[in-house]
């Protein structure tokens, strides 16, 4: 997808043609939209093709008067809904007349960052636009993260009386999500700080002042990805062992139990050889035999409650 807006008056305003101070979107892009937008702005290819790739990494470039930023946004996971979220490049690529920004999700991820608040920017001031999108990029961040912790609490209330791994898996696939943000999060920072001290660009002191508002969310995200990350890795491994102790539990019952069926077993076994035994002519054998079973059952339960074997 292939969408140009311009501030006119004010306002963002779609127009149909590339010009001054207008901000390209180009949204899972084909070839040629590529090789338009290339070549309409002047831009290498590779600046526009590198974002496009699943696994490029968070990356600054400055060169012939042209700002290429690679950062790594947060998205749901639709693919493979086991693992919640991931993390996916966004490039954003600055010429002297244009702002640009391309991903290859199918979705217009830049807008849904943006929020809405792009049609109160101003696209001739395309560093600022930029800042913003880092800004809102944090943000998103921190509230993924908060969806993560009400998901991992959901889960542990499941956990609290469970003897399935199928929660531990959940949990594990929750720390890959947040593996991915603390490793994205720590790029873009690195990103975001060095263009905060790059002396190429001229940042104004509102763009500088707005960077180190990105930069102050963007370590409150690596901070509580963190703090979450630990809390997660020490919840498995505590429920781990409370799984494992549940077993037990349950182990430890049937064996009791077990041995108590034996004495019937037992006592049984014994009256059933073919051979006289005591009480063979008792009219009343049964009922002692049963009677005296019982009663050693009996006491072999209240033995095992007692030494807490049940």
């Amino acid at each position: 997808m292939f969408t140009i807006h311009k501030t006119i008056d004010g306002v963002l305003t779609p127009v149909d043609h590339i010009e001054p101070d207008c901000w390209v979107n180009l949204s899972n892009p084909s070839d040629e939209e590529l090789r338009r937008a290339s070549v309409l702005l002047g831009i290498p290819l590779d600046y526009l093709t590198d974002p496009l790739d699943a696994d490029e990494r968070a990356r600054l470039e400055h060169e012939d008067g042209i700002l290429l930023l690679v950062i790594r946004v947060p998205m749901e996971n639709e693919a493979d809904a086991r693992v919640p979220y991931l993390t996916l490049p966004i490039g954003i690529v600055i010429t002297r007349t244009a702002v640009v920004t391309v991903c290859r999700s199918p979705r217009d991820i830049v807008a849904e960052l943006l929020n809405g608040r792009a049609r109160t920017m101003d696209t001739a001031r395309r560093l600022c636009l930029a800042i913003h999108l880092l800004q809102r990029t944090a943000i998103t961040y921190l509230n993924d993260l908060k969806d993560i912790n009400r998901r991992t609490a959901f889960i542990e209330q499941r956990l609290q009386q469970s003897m399935r791994n199928q929660e531990l898996i959940e949990l594990l696939n929750i720390e890959k999500s947040l593996v991915y943000f603390t490793t994205s999060l720590k790029a873009n920072d690195i990103i975001m700080e060095k263009l905060l001290r790059t002396r190429t660009l001229r940042i104004s002191e509102e763009e500088s002042d707005l960077l180190e508002d990105a930069i102050t969310e963007n370590r409150q995200a690596i901070g509580m990805t963190n703090i979450y990350s630990d809390i997660l890795s020490g919840t498995m491994d505590a429920f781990a062992s409370i799984i494992s102790n549940n077993m037990n539990t349950v182990m430890k019952f049937l064996t009791g139990f077990t041995i108590i069926l034996m004495i019937p077993n037992i006592i049984t076994g014994i009256y059933g050889m073919n051979i006289d035994t005591p009480l063979h002519d008792s009219p009343y054998a049964f009922g002692i035999v049963s009677g005296v079973t019982v009663g050693l059952c009996l006491v072999a339960w209240l033995v095992f409650i007692k030494k807490r074997w049940l």
